[in-house]
């Protein structure tokens, strides 16, 4: 069987995915969630419905890479500090998830999951472990800048940096300005930072 994080990997054909993506966005914003189908992606797109299956396990997983990111993300440049690196992130965050396509996926996407353990085991290997790859690189980098006395678990600053911005945008519905992406970022950063120099916690990778 493939690995799902190969399959979810880098697109046989750079053109095919960008087409399947963009006519998953416009049937996304003209049908919402419940109508759009893999057929229907297929036909907008001009592929093979199995093109579009070689890419993705499922409409969720596709809707997913269309409205909030696909496996072609990166962390942000090196900013020289944890803070800085962490406030470029929360920007990073906030753009996924604030914009209509996402906003339009999650509830349904959220459903999904929780009636599907297999497709939370999928997202757990290709999606979120995308994204937690990026936050082990920005640890990585403060752990040889000096500014983390030891290595942390990914997971720790994961959640601490996307569960908020999840909540206040998705749950919530709160507006989120640059200066609550700078706090949230500082806050995180210092906490990093004195969870690692604490002797008593024991959450190394």
């Amino acid at each position: 069987m493939q690995n799902p994080e190969q399959r979810m990997g880098r697109p046989r054909d750079h053109q095919i995915d960008q087409a399947v993506l963009q006519a998953a966005r416009e049937l996304l914003t003209e049908a919402g969630y419940s109508r759009v189908t893999m057929d229907a992606t297929a036909a907008r797109a001009g592929v093979g419905k199995a093109a579009i299956y070689r890419r993705f396990g499922s409409k969720a997983e596709l809707l997913f890479a269309a409205a909030v990111h696909g496996m072609d993300i990166e962390p942000p440049p090196d900013t020289g500090s944890l803070r800085g690196d962490l406030r470029a992130m929360t920007r990073l965050i906030h753009e996924r998830l604030s914009n209509p396509a996402a906003r339009e996926v999650t509830p349904s996407l959220m459903a999904e999951m929780a009636r599907d353990p297999s497709l939370v085991t999928r997202f757990q290997n290709t999606f979120i472990a995308r994204e937690r790859r990026d936050l082990t690189a920005i640890l990585e980098r403060a752990e040889l800048r000096g500014e983390l006395a030891r290595p942390l678990d990914p997971l720790l600053a994961h959640l601490m940096l996307g569960g908020p911005l999840f909540l206040a945008l998705l749950a919530f519905h709160q507006p989120v300005d640059e200066p609550l992406l700078d706090d949230l970022a500082d806050v995180l950063a210092a906490g990093l930072i004195a969870r690692a120099a604490s002797p008593n916690s024991g959450d190394t990778c």
